[in-house]
């Protein structure tokens, strides 16, 4: 497979035998739009059942209306993770169908987190469009992220089933994660210095668990055994540090365009990103410079008017580092042990085939 340009000129592909074989891009935009097409009805009749006007504001944030309330076509999200439960029920000898109830549990508990996350981080775009609290106010965006994280166990729950208590029991073990990963995230930018075993910690909690746990989810649903959903959830937590280290790359060098976000967006928001972390533990003159200048960043009074010549020169010392190289490598080897762990339970070959497409599709992407 040939090389793809993720990152404002660098290069993502992951370099392992796992690329030799990957799907076709159009298989994996069928397993997207599977996931998506089998899931929004079960989620919007979900949202449907919050209070007004909570209902309206998480359609804006769905994409399903625009700020004015009129239909919109939105951008949804690229729906990895419904695309992963489906895929998860197949994995255990399930219909895909099994796997829905958790596709949609785990879109909300990751919306609930997108929402309380643009406002932590004063971020006012996402998909392109003014974030929620941007449009409706700080506290329609707490509440109705709020509201999602509740209805999230409902559509669990109300399944009835012994294993929707399963299903459950992981789902709000993957949501504690998540809140432990925002806490240190937030933590992190006080921080003059942050190891790199910090950041893959945070990660891993922030972005690892609930990816992990809809790789497991539509198992447990499906009746897998807990041996097969663990070895799901290790391929899928792989699959988040993945996830995140190319999103730590876009964070820093994405183009605005195919990321809906500003340019040098993490740098802005004093994120100790892994590219930031890396760079800083590497030694040498590059870092230390780096370090020298994200210190007095730190103590700035004038931080926000700062050019965008000034955000372009930490970048520059991050690369010259060895901050930028070395995430994508960690991409690549997170990659490498999440498709190793597919190869240790029995699963029909084509659903092992897709599981791959997906994590390949993950780490090659612009956005």
């Amino acid at each position: 497979m040939s090389s793809t340009t993720g990152t404002r000129g660098e290069s993502v592909t992951p370099a392992n035998p796992a690329f030799d074989t990957v799907a076709d891009t159009t298989d994996v935009t069928a397993l997207l739009e599977r996931g998506r097409a089998l899931s929004t009805p079960v989620l919007r009749a979900a949202v449907d059942r919050l209070a007004p006007p909570m209902d309206t504001v998480a359609a804006y944030h769905f994409g399903w209306i625009d700020a004015q309330g009129q239909p919109a076509d939105g951008d949804g999200g690229k729906a990895v993770r419904p695309a992963l439960a489906l895929l998860s029920a197949e994995a255990a000898g399930a219909a895909a169908e099994a796997g829905v109830p958790g596709a949609v549990a785990v879109e909300l508990v990751h919306n609930f987190s997108l929402l309380h996350d643009d406002l932590m981080d004063g971020d006012e775009q996402r998909r392109h469009r003014d974030t929620v609290w941007k449009v409706h106010g700080p506290a329609q965006a707490i509440l109705v992220g709020d509201a999602l994280f509740a209805l999230a166990n409902e559509v669990l729950l109300e399944l009835g089933t012994v294993e929707a208590g399963r299903a459950t029991r992981r789902l709000t073990a993957a949501s504690r994660k998540l809140i432990d990963g925002q806490a240190q995230d937030i933590s992190y930018e006080h921080r003059e210095r942050v190891t790199v075993e910090e950041c893959l910690e945070m990660e891993g909690n922030k972005t690892g668990a609930l990816l992990a746990c809809a790789c497991s989810i539509g198992a447990v649903l499906g009746g897998a055994d807990d041996r097969t959903a663990d070895t799901l959830e290790a391929y899928g937590y792989h699959l988040g540090l993945a996830f995140q280290a190319v999103d730590d790359l876009l964070g820093i060098w994405g183009d605005p365009e195919s990321t809906g976000k500003q340019t040098w967006s993490d740098l802005r928001q004093r994120k100790k990103s892994l590219p930031v972390v890396a760079a800083l533990a590497a030694g040498g003159p590059a870092s230390e410079r780096l370090g020298e200048l994200l210190a007095a960043d730190a103590k700035s009074s004038d931080f926000d008017s700062f050019s965008e010549e000034e955000f372009a020169a930490r970048a520059a010392l991050i690369e010259e580092a060895g901050g930028r190289e070395w995430t994508a490598q960690e991409a690549r080897r997170q990659h490498a042990v999440a498709i190793e762990a597919l190869h240790r339970i029995d699963m029909p070959q084509t659903v092992r085939a897709q599981l791959t497409a997906l994590a390949d599709f993950v780490v090659v992407r612009e956005r």
